[in-house]
């Protein structure tokens, strides 16, 4: 099982639209290849975990750093592990509302400080370290 996370940046800022065209394209093709992980979006910037086969998971980013959307992509951390550390987790998203956001699978509100979802199970994973970074630089 392979983890591994990037940072990058937007070349111009996402309309509410297109983050959930991306989410809807990206959570069926991380379902085909048994990918799991989450992606945040905020300010601009992104930070991506994907989890699951190696292959896939560097096939996938490889792919990834060519999307034209975003730029300086640095990949921050690529390791083996042996469990996932977002199994359910899909995408974040800063722009939802709360109203919105019950209805739109995937989602989380690890962006909103305070959140509480899974941070038992994240305590000691180095990309969910990197994720609580992102989240409270973000804002």
């Amino acid at each position: 099982m392979r983890s591994l996370t990037y940072v990058s940046a937007a070349v111009r800022p996402f309309r509410l639209a297109e983050l959930h065209d991306l989410m809807v394209t990206a959570r069926a093709r991380n379902a085909s290849l048994d990918v799991t992980g989450m992606l945040l979006y905020a300010g601009g910037r992104f930070i991506q975990t994907l989890e699951g086969p190696g292959d896939a998971v560097d096939g996938l980013f490889e792919r990834i750093a060519l999307d034209p959307r975003h730029e300086q992509v640095l990949r921050t951390l690529r390791e083996d592990v042996g469990e996932r550390r977002f199994p359910d987790w899909s995408m974040g998203f800063d722009y939802l509302g709360d109203e919105q956001s019950l209805h739109t699978p995937g989602f989380t509100d690890f962006l909103r400080a305070g959140s509480t979802l899974h941070e038992a199970s994240l305590r000691f994973s180095r990309g969910a370290v990197g994720a609580r970074l992102f989240r409270d630089l973000a804002y």
